[in-house]
């Protein structure tokens, strides 16, 4: 795309008077898939479901003022799912069986999402926008996944119409009874809602290619909805079984969105639970926030780059605001930020656009809500697993090498068998050791070993010895983008050990100097043969 820097828009209210009909057109139609998408994810958190609408309407119109991110959409995300539904779990949540409990539960929650919300605007001021590229890229992808197998296996029980207990892998194992014991009224309504969510990518009619996805299931789900009359309580006969109906197989909103305003009880903060869910939201929901912003900025048609630190600082003011007054947890959500570019956006008052038609449409027409039949959000939860954790991935993980694949599969086990946390440092443990047995100093794990030579106005050579591995990876890119350096070498050939982490972070980073008119060339790789025939595979010193 051949523009000039005027012609590129930067969100000022300026280019908001150039850019408003094409950001107003791209924010209804993030509008038509968020809406559904809001109410699915906050019912799987054990959340009222007008929590998630709270949080997408702060995060739309709070974060366009405060965060350069162009062409993000703030919102809660099904990556936070485990996180949200762990707390209020943890704090006594009863999924319906003592309404008093689950509601307390839920105001501890907000209490835990306002100070973890405090924590992320610190690492904003304290410039931690960073953070997102310390993890290795195996352990990410591996949380990723493990998140979408934890969707799907709490979520397929609704789309059947079954009561669900136990944990991820014991639901999984009771995959094949949910299918025997099956609602068929449910099924059936939550069957062809997962059909057109998976089925949708393949239609080429453009007529209804232009109805998002998500709202074409709400289009065919409610009508059935209202013809099986399933909101009423009975007992009908279809496909040979009775099937029992009732209105807990419906959304449940109020009337009047003011009345759903809840504020935080901040009695558990300190509690153990609280701290750890302090951390797990703070560290856990910036490093996807911050890794969706960046993968947004990679396809900007305009290539603009997102402040990171702003964009943290945005995110926690956010989260605070929305916890305030009984909302989810926000990230940079990836899936509404790609069909926000899709469909035309501009400037960051897309996002603005789409808050404010969400905001109008619970404050105008909430009742319509309620005629939403749970199984067809459940199935776009299900689907969203899928897209997570999708056979692909794994395929993916092993192609790139054996050593990524294990760092990978380690840390989906080790969130499945205990949670995010301690199964993320899994992930980053075994991929320690895999990095030792390949020949890294054990010093060079915490400790760069790097120094710059030949140095000049505007030009230097950093040398890498020992190892250059994702925990090191922070300070070798503060060393590269050292401002007023436009040509930089980064010599690698003392290192016994090149990780995939840094050679994928390296090729991002050569084309974003090639972006600025700078210029970054890694040399010294002829002595390291590749550990699979990835172009970013690991790089191993040839003995």
């Amino acid at each position: 795309m051949n523009t000039t820097i005027s012609d590129i828009p930067q969100g000022t209210l300026a280019d908001l008077k150039r850019n408003w009909k094409a950001d107003m057109v791209s924010g209804f139609l993030v509008f038509l898939i968020a809406l559904p998408l809001c109410l699915a994810i906050s019912l799987a958190c054990g959340y009222p479901a007008i929590a998630g609408v709270f949080t997408a309407i702060i995060g739309g119109i709070l974060s366009a003022f405060i965060s350069n991110s162009e062409l993000t959409i703030k919102g809660p995300a099904a990556g936070l799912i485990v996180i949200a539904l762990g707390c209020v779990t943890d704090f006594g949540y009863t999924a319906g069986v003592d309404p008093a409990a689950d509601y307390q539960a839920y105001r501890l929650a907000l209490g835990v999402g306002v100070a973890a919300g405090a924590v992320q605007i610190l690492f904003g001021l304290f410039r931690s926008g960073i953070l997102g590229e310390f993890f290795p890229t195996a352990a990410v992808h591996g949380l990723l996944a493990s998140i979408g197998i934890i969707v799907i296996s709490s979520q397929l029980p609704i789309v059947l119409g079954v009561e669900s207990t136990g944990g991820p892998i014991e639901k999984l194992l009771s995959i094949p009874s949910y299918f025997m014991a099956m609602n068929p009224v449910i099924a059936l309504i939550g069957g062809i809602s997962l059909a057109i969510m998976f089925g949708f990518p393949f239609i080429k009619n453009p007529m209804l290619k232009m109805i998002p996805a998500p709202m074409m299931v709400l289009l065919v789900a409610v009508p059935l909805g209202m013809y099986f009359d399933i909101g009423t309580e009975q007992i009908v006969a279809f496909a040979g079984q009775d099937a029992a109906l009732g209105p807990h197989y419906l959304v449940d909103v109020p009337d009047n969105m003011f009345t759903a305003l809840t504020f935080p009880d901040f009695s558990g903060v300190l509690t153990s639970t609280g701290i750890t869910y302090i951390i797990m939201f703070s560290l856990i929901g910036s490093v996807e926030s911050l890794l969706s912003a960046k993968a947004v900025d990679q396809i900007d048609p305009w290539r603009r780059k997102t402040n990171m630190d702003k964009d943290l600082l945005a995110v926690g003011i956010g989260n605070t605001a929305a916890a305030f007054v009984g909302g989810l947890p926000m990230i940079s959500e990836i899936v509404r930020s790609k069909a926000n570019i899709d469909n035309g956006a501009r400037t960051r008052f897309a996002n603005m656009f789409h808050g404010l038609f969400l905001l109008a449409f619970v404050a105008l027409v909430p009742a319509l809500i309620d005629r939403i039949p749970l199984t067809a959000l459940a199935a776009m939860l299900v689907f969203t697993g899928f897209r997570l954790a999708s056979p692909k991935e794994f395929v993916h993980m092993y192609q790139i090498g054996r050593e990524q694949f294990i760092v990978f599969v380690s840390t989906v086990i080790g969130v499945l068998a205990t949670d995010l946390l301690v199964g993320i440092g899994i992930g980053i443990m075994v991929k320690a050791i895999i990095h030792v047995i390949n020949g890294a100093p054990i010093s060079s794990l915490f400790k760069p070993s790097m120094k710059v030579e030949n140095e000049g106005d505007d030009s230097a050579t950093i040398k890498v010895d020992n190892s250059a591995i994702f925990s090191t990876w922070i300070a070798l890119k503060n060393r590269i983008g050292r401002p007023g350096t436009k040509k930089v070498i980064v010599d690698l050939s003392g290192t016994k050990l090149v990780d995939h982490t840094v050679m994928a972070n390296l090729e991002a980073l050569e084309r974003e100097f090639a972006e600025s008119d700078r210029e970054l060339s890694v040399t010294g790789l002829d002595g390291h043969s590749q550990l699979s025939e990835h172009p970013l595979a690991a790089r191993k010193k040839s003995n």
